[in-house]
C-alpha cells in the first residue's frame, strides 16, 4: 500500500484518538514521544556506538512511567518486549505504546551478505526477499522499526561505510533502496505481523565525506546533491518509507541534522514525505561541535525547527523542548506536528490496535533462524560472488584436486558475517574450510594453514603455509579485510591488502603453483603485486553466515559466478574518489596510452579502473554483437528499441548481465562520460545466442539543470549495450523535440 494511502487509512481510523491524545498531553509528555533511548532491558550490541549499554533499567522504567520516552532501540526479544510494553500501556497516564527499533542491517538472526555484496547480484528480487526474511525475524522479536536501508551513493572507497550501501551508481541505488523498503515493510501494510518500518539513511551527502574520512564535511554543487545523492532517498519515499534518518555530516556548511532545506523543504515540500525524521546517534547534539549551535539548547532549537522529529539517545529534546516552547522559539504547532507524525506511524504499525504485536515467544522461536531463511542466505551469498579473473580456465576447481587453503580467513568464522551484525547465531557460521570439505569428494585432499594474521604476521606462519601447499595441485588464498576494517568509523588511507598478507601471497607465488585469490572485503581494493597477478581472483565480500558453503558452490562450479561489481576497483588507492560516471573534462586522457602529458590524468596510471563498475566474469565465454537500432532518432514523445545479440562460446552455462549506458554529447551542463540506464540478465547455455532487447524513452535522458530541476535536452547521444562500464562499442542516436524541456521534477 502506498505511504499516502496507509497514512490516510490510519488517520481515518485513529484521527480522533490521536488528536485527543495530543490535546491531553503536557509539553513534557509531547517531548517524551520524541525521546528515543537505548533499550537497557534487552541490550546486546557491543562496539557499534560510542555510548552503548549505558542505560539504567530503573531510570528508564521511571521515564517510561512518566511519559518521557516514546521509543527504545537495539533490544530484541518477544517475552522481554512484552514486559517493557506493559509499563507503557498499563502504567502510564496516556497509555501510548512504545515503538521498538533496531539496527537490522543485513539480517537479524539469519545473517545475509552485507548490503554492498548483495548489490553485486544486481537483483532487486533478491534484495526484496532478504529484507523480507529479515523483517519476519525482526517483527517476531518485538521490534517495529529497522535503521535500514542505507541509501548513500558512495564513490570513495576509503570511506568505511561503503559496505552498508549499494555502491557508486545512482540507478542501482534507487532500485535497491525501493526493493529493500518494500521488503522490510511488506505488501500488506505496516500493521501486518511480518512488517517492520524501514528507515532510509543518512540524509544526505554522508558518503561524500572529503577524503573518505568518516563524519567529515561534504561540499558539492546543487546539481550533484540533487542528481547523485538525493535520488535514492526519493526512491525510498516513493516506495512507502515512513522514516528517514538525518546524517552526521554538514552539506555546504550546514549540518544535515540542522538543515531545513533537506529535511523540510525538499523531503516534505517537494517529495510529500509523511513519516518522521529521526536523528542519527546524537547527531543533533553534534551541531555544537560543528560550530553551528552555541549549546545544547540551541542545538535542540535548530535541529527541531529544521525538521528532525525524534532525538536519538542525547536526551536533548526531553531536556530543552519544553523551555523552547515556553519561550516561543519553538512553536506549539511544530511540537504537535512532530508528535502527530510519530503517533501516525505507531498507528500505522498497528500498535494502537495491538501494542503487543510481535511479542509472541512461540512465533519468535518458530521463525527466527528458520531453515528457509538459512537457505536464502546461502543463495544470496553465491549470487553476490564476483569473478574478476580466470586465466586459463583455472576455475571451477575439480572436487578431486589436492587443494591448499591458505590465509587468515581459511578456517576463520569470526569474519564471515561482516560489519553491523548484532544478533547472529555464532554456531551457524560456516568457514571456508567447512564449505570446501563439504564440497570435495575427499575432504582429506584439503590442507589448511592461516600463514598470516590479517594485519600482523604469525610466528612461523609462512613456513606452515609452505608445508601445507607443498603437495597441493592448486593454492587458494583467503585474504583481504577483517570485519573491523570496514563499516562505520573504519576509513582507510590505503585500500590495499595489508602487508603481512602480501608477504604470504609472495611466498605462495614463489611455489609456482596455480593460485586462486578469494578476497574478503567490504569495499573495493587496489590490487597489487602477486594478488593482482594470480591466475584467478574472486571477490567474496562478507557473505553472511553461510559464507563457506556459498563460496564453495561457486568455486567448485555447482553454481556459476553471476555477480557484477557495484563499485570500481581502481589501479591505485590514490585514484579515490573514483566512479565510472566521471566527466571527460576539456582535456580528456586517452586510456590506451601509458603516458600522456597535458591531459586530465595521473602520471602513474590511466583514468580507468582495473576492474570497472559492472564487471564480472562467468564460467562461460560471452561475446557481444553490434547494437541493433530500428532507427537513429528518438522522438520526444516516443521510444527507441535497441538490441544486442550475446553468445556463449564457452563450455559452461553463463549468466550475463547486459548493461545499457548512455552519454549526452552536448548539454547545457557538462555530462558524465557514461550513465547506467538499464540492465537485463540472461542465461546462456554453451553455444547459445540470445537477442537482448531494451527500450529507451526521453525521460531516461535528462539531468539536473542549472535551475535545479530535471531537464531533458534534445541532441546527440551515445549508447552502449555492454558487459561493464568500460566495455562495448557505442551507437549514436538523436533525441528530437522542443529545444529545452523541463518536467519540473
Amino acid at each position: 500500500m502506498p505511504a499516502s494511502a496507509e497514512i490516510a487509512r490510519t488517520v481515518g481510523r485513529h484521527r480522533q484518538r490521536i488528536e485527543d491524545l495530543i490535546a491531553a498531553m503536557t509539553v513534557e509528555e509531547k517531548a517524551g514521544q520524541l525521546n528515543l533511548l537505548a533499550d537497557p532491558f534487552r541490550w546486546m550490541p557491543t562496539a557499534v556506538n560510542p555510548l552503548d549499554g549505558t542505560g539504567d533499567p530503573a531510570r528508564v522504567t521511571a521515564l517510561i512511567r512518566a511519559g518521557k520516552v516514546g521509543s527504545l532501540f537495539n533490544g530484541i526479544g518477544a517475552e522481554a518486549g512484552r514486559r517493557i510494553q506493559q509499563v507503557a500501556v498499563e502504567e502510564t497516564r496516556l497509555k501510548i505504546p512504545l515503538l521498538f527499533a533496531a539496527d537490522v542491517i543485513h539480517g537479524l538472526s539469519t545473517i545475509f551478505p552485507v548490503p554492498l555484496a548483495e548489490a553485486a547480484a544486481f537483483d532487486t528480487d533478491l534484495a526484496y526477499r532478504t529484507a523480507r526474511a529479515a523483517a519476519v525475524e525482526t517483527a517476531a522479536s518485538a521490534v517495529h522499526q529497522t535503521y535500514a536501508p542505507m541509501v548513500d551513493v558512495a564513490r570513495d572507497q576509503r570511506w568505511g561505510r561503503n559496505v552498508e550501501g549499494a555502491g557508486e551508481d545512482v540507478l542501482l541505488n534507487n532500485l535497491l533502496a525501493a526493493a529493500r523498503v518494500r521488503g522490510f515493510q511488506g505488501e500488506k501494510g505496516l500493521a501486518d505481523r511480518d512488517a517492520v518500518l524501514a528507515t532510509a539513511k543518512h540524509m544526505a551527502g554522508y558518503s561524500a565525506a572529503i577524503g573518505g574520512v568518516e563524519y567529515n564535511t561534504t561540499d558539492m554543487s546543487e546539481q550533484t546533491l540533487r542528481g547523485v545523492f538525493l535520488p535514492p532517498f526519493k526512491a525510498a519515499v516513493d516506495a512507502g518509507c515512513l522514516s528517514i534518518m538525518s546524517a552526521f555530516n554538514d552539506v555546504n556548511g550546514v549540518p544535515a541534522s540542522g538543515s531545513r532545506k533537506l529535511l523540510t523543504d525538499i523531503l516534505r515540500g517537494e517529495w510529500g514525505f509523511e513519516g518522521f525524521v529521526v536523528s542519527d546517534y546524537t547527531s543533533e547534539q553534534e551541531l555544537i561541535a560543528h560550530g553551528f549551535a552555541e549549546d545544547a539548547r540551541d542545538a535542540t532549537r535548530l535541529a527541531f525547527n529544521a525538521g528532525v522529529d525524534v532525538s536519538m539517545v542525547s536526551g536533548l529534546y526531553m531536556e530543552h523542548l519544553p523551555g523552547l516552547v515556553a519561550s516561543g522559539e519553538v512553536s506549539m504547532a511544530r511540537l504537535d506536528e512532530a508528535v502527530r507524525r510519530v503517533l501516525h506511524v505507531k498507528a500505522a504499525l498497528g500498535l494502537f490496535d495491538d501494542p503487543y504485536r510481535g511479542m509472541d515467544a512461540a512465533r519468535e522461536k518458530a521463525v527466527v533462524g528458520s531453515r528457509e531463511h538459512i537457505e536464502l542466505s546461502r543463495e544470496a551469498g553465491r549470487k553476490s560472488v564476483v569473478l574478476l579473473k580466470n586465466q586459463g580456465g583455472l576455475l571451477p576447481l575439480k572436487k578431486t584436486q589436492k587443494i591448499a587453503l591458505v590465509g587468515p580467513f581459511a578456517d576463520d568464522v569470526d569474519n564471515v558475517w561482516g560489519p553491523w551484525t548484532i544478533w547472529g547465531a555464532p554456531e551457524r557460521r560456516v568457514s571456508l574450510e567447512t564449505g570446501f570439505r563439504a564440497a570435495m569428494r575427499d575432504p582429506q585432499n584439503l590442507t589448511v594453514a592461516r600463514g598470516s594474521g590479517v594485519e600482523t604476521p604469525l610466528a612461523g606462519g609462512i613456513e606452515q603455509a609452505i608445508a601445507a601447499a607443498r603437495d597441493a595441485e592448486v593454492i587458494v588464498l583467503a585474504i583481504g579485510e577483517a570485519t573491523n576494517m570496514s563499516g562505520e568509523a573504519q576509513s582507510r588511507t590505503e585500500i590495499v591488502v595489508p602487508a603481512p598478507q602480501m608477504a604470504l601471497v609472495d611466498a605462495m607465488a614463489a611455489l609456482n603453483k596455480p593460485m586462486v585469490v578469494l578476497l574478503r572485503n567490504g569495499r573495493a581494493l587496489a590490487l597489487e603485486g602477486n594478488v593482482k597477478n594470480a591466475q584467478a581472483i574472486v571477490v567474496t565480500w562478507f557473505l553472511g553466515e553461510q559464507m563457506g558453503h556459498a563460496v564453495a558452490d561457486v568455486v567448485f562450479g555447482d553454481h556459476g559466478p553471476s555477480g557484477r561489481l557495484p563499485i570500481s576497483f581502481p589501479h591505485r588507492s590514490g585514484q579515490q574518489p573514483y566512479s565510472y560516471d566521471r566527466k571527460t573534462t576539456g582535456r580528456p586522457a586517452n586510456p590506451d596510452l601509458a603516458s600522456e602529458e597535458y591531459k586530465a590524468r595521473y602520471r602513474e596510471t590511466t583514468n580507468t579502473a582495473l576492474y570497472p563498475f559492472g564487471f564480472g566474469l562467468g564460467y562461460g565465454a560471452v561475446t557481444y554483437g553490434p547494437i541493433e537500432m530500428e532507427r537513429d532518432v528518438l522522438d520526444w514523445a516516443g521510444t527507441l528499441d535497441l538490441a544486442v545479440t550475446v553468445t556463449n562460446a564457452g563450455p559452461h552455462t553463463a549468466e550475463e548481465l547486459v548493461q545499457l549506458y548512455i552519454h549526452d554529447r552536448v548539454a547545457s551542463l557538462t555530462q558524465p562520460g557514461r550513465l547506467l540506464k538499464d540492465f537485463k540478465r540472461v542465461t546462456l547455455k554453451p553455444g547459445e545466442s540470445q537477442k537482448v532487447r531494451f527500450t529507451l524513452n526521453a525521460r531516461q535522458l535528462g539531468f539536473i539543470g542549472a535551475d535545479e530541476t530535471y531537464r531533458i535536452e534534445p541532441g546527440l547521444f551515445d549508447v552502449w549495450l555492454a558487459p561493464h562500464a568500460q566495455g562495448g562499442v557505442p551507437a549514436t542516436f538523436r533525441l528530437v523535440g522542443p529545444p529545452s524541456i523541463s518536467d519540473g521534477r
